[in-house]
């Protein structure tokens, strides 16, 4: 059974600023923001996770590359995009990550899509599936029991970022294409939780 999730307000908190380095126009939030523009920034340039876990897009409505933001200090876009795939200068919406919960979550993974072929079941952090013994460099879906956890595309958390949620509907990936918009590899080589 998957855990589900509720949010609460008060558990999450982000300072936002239009210009590097915590420079410009400055906003708080404590939920969900679809859209930069709507709230006077074309995007945001630095940010500080004050509590909670946030995921971080690079559109407008929760589209394009994710980004995972734990507690503490992003000055740049470097500090947010440094390790994946392609850099991304913006971010123009970001929510809350209700299911983060690093000390019990756990994560199935299959070698096939719908939940087909070769299984594994983790509860910690894997920096290289290849090592763990995992044959193949392609997960075709996932099942998230409990918590929220990142699939980065190659090992040492490099690569595009996949936010895998329980209180996505029923926690289930049964597809690449359900990992997030941006998702075009089945590529996954190591996998964490996310840090609350």
């Amino acid at each position: 059974m998957t855990h589900r999730c509720k949010r609460s307000s008060g558990l999450w908190k982000i300072v936002v600023w239009d210009e590097p380095f915590f420079q410009g126009k400055k906003h708080e939030f404590t939920t969900d923001c679809y859209s930069t523009p709507e709230h006077g920034f074309s995007t945001v340039r630095s940010c500080r996770i004050e509590s909670g876990a946030w995921a971080g897009f690079e559109h407008c409505g929760f589209q394009g590359q994710q980004f995972v933001l734990e507690r503490g200090d992003y000055p740049c876009w470097e500090a947010w995009s440094g390790s994946n795939a392609y850099h991304v200068e913006r971010m123009c919406s970001f929510r809350p990550i209700a299911c983060a919960d690093h000390g019990r979550s756990r994560l199935m993974l299959f070698e096939q899509e719908n939940f087909q072929g070769k299984r594994a079941e983790m509860s910690d952090d894997c920096p290289s599936l290849p090592a763990l013994g995992w044959g193949s460099s392609t997960v075709g879906s996932f099942l998230v029991r409990s918590g929220a956890w990142v699939c980065s595309q190659f090992p040492g958390y490099r690569g595009f970022q996949y936010l895998l949620e329980s209180d996505s509907p029923a926690g289930e990936y049964k597809h690449v294409r359900e990992w997030g918009s941006h998702a075009q590899t089945g590529q996954v080589q190591s996998i964490r939780r996310v840090q609350q």
